[in-house]
């Protein structure tokens, strides 16, 4: 299913409208895959969850997304920057990045708390997803 990094699942919340939730999840989908250093796919949501998890609930739509190669920055900051940049196009969008047992929900119209909140994430998964950042960088 991947190669490389760390796997996230990315799920696109709807409030239970599916048609609405399969396009926007194949639009983040299209998206992210046309990145650099990604590699997105959906979640088969016929197959079983792995033992211990929640898999997606039924006709819920959900992304896993793996880097495939070295990045500059840290996987994770280009993840969830173009996340951030996908959901800022419609305000009502949200997008619920799990990595790890750890997540966070990142929507188009952040307060600086969703800001803070998302550092932290980001700060707390920072060690799972590639090179140490380099302190010496401008």
């Amino acid at each position: 299913m991947r190669d490389g990094g760390p796997q996230w699942t990315l799920t696109v919340p709807t409030g239970g409208d599916t048609l609405r939730q399969e396009r926007l999840t194949r639009n983040l989908h299209d998206t992210l895959e046309r990145a650099d250093g990604l590699v997105v796919g959906f979640h088969d949501a016929d197959g079983p969850a792995e033992p211990g998890r929640k898999g997606t609930g039924v006709g819920e739509v959900a992304l896993w997304a793996a880097t495939t190669a070295t990045v500059v920055r840290p996987a994770s900051q280009v993840l969830i920057t173009l996340i951030k940049e996908w959901c800022a196009k419609e305000r009502h969008r949200k997008v619920v990045v799990t990595i790890a047992g750890d997540s966070i929900e990142i929507t188009g119209r952040p307060d600086a708390a969703q800001e803070r909140m998302v550092r932290e994430f980001q700060d707390r998964i920072s060690g799972n997803d590639g090179p140490e950042p380099d302190d010496s960088a401008p």
